[in-house]
């Protein structure tokens, strides 16, 4: 098993102008109480987080209404590099025709951010689209968007609405070779949400039962 979440550590930094990730302390057995909590505030895009459609799209599908099923099995992950601060669709040469439906892309992020990565590598359009054609319905990427930190227009969030391509942002792959894995990632199963923060791990291939996709 393969744990390919960032760790919500103090001070864990987010996407600019959304809500800080904290944690506030509650009971404390030490003051008295017979137990230890804390309240959680941060923003639907912490750290390793999905994203549902309806985050990109008015008419999009909200988090609960995504089947659970679309974030479980058959996965692959490809080492790439950006071109011009893009990830192209040539970075799917050498890959086989029809890919696994779940394609991950290390661009080279490390396992822990002290600070918002602001310079990344996003996602051509065009390479989900090629995904798409090969199989892939769901994309993820360790970057913290699959689109640069300043686009207005989102082309590459659009380019999965119309390939009907799910997202999912802010792996670790750091310490992952690539290679073919069973993928489980499960949401926070939040209501009324376009997304959420997620537990993902990898399998090796074939451990999951025939079917899972």
């Amino acid at each position: 098993m393969i744990d390919i979440s960032r760790q919500l550590t103090p001070g864990h930094p987010n996407w600019p102008g959304d809500a800080p990730f904290r944690v506030k302390p509650g009971a404390r057995i030490a003051q008295g109480d017979s137990v230890n909590t804390g309240e959680l505030c941060t923003s639907t895009h912490t750290g390793t987080h999905v994203d549902a459609p309806w985050h990109y799209s008015e008419t999009g599908a909200r988090l609960e209404e995504v089947e659970l099923n679309r974030y479980v099995g058959r996965c692959r992950v490809v080492t790439v590099r950006a071109e011009g601060g893009l990830i192209p669709a040539a970075a799917l040469a050498g890959l086989p025709e029809r890919l696994p439906p779940r394609l991950l892309l290390h661009t080279g992020q490390p396992a822990h951010w002290t600070e918002f990565p602001e310079d990344f590598a996003a996602l051509d359009p065009a390479l989900i689209r090629e995904a798409a054609r090969r199989g892939v319905r769901l994309i993820g990427t360790d970057s913290p968007s699959v689109d640069p930190l300043t686009s207005k227009t989102l082309d590459a969030h659009h380019a999965c609405l119309e390939t009907d391509t799910l997202i999912l942002e802010g792996l670790n792959l750091a310490e992952v070779p690539d290679g073919e894995y069973d993928l489980v990632c499960l949401p926070l199963p939040l209501a009324e949400v376009d997304g959420a923060p997620a537990r993902a791990i990898l399998l090796p291939a074939e451990t999951l039962p025939e079917g899972e996709g």
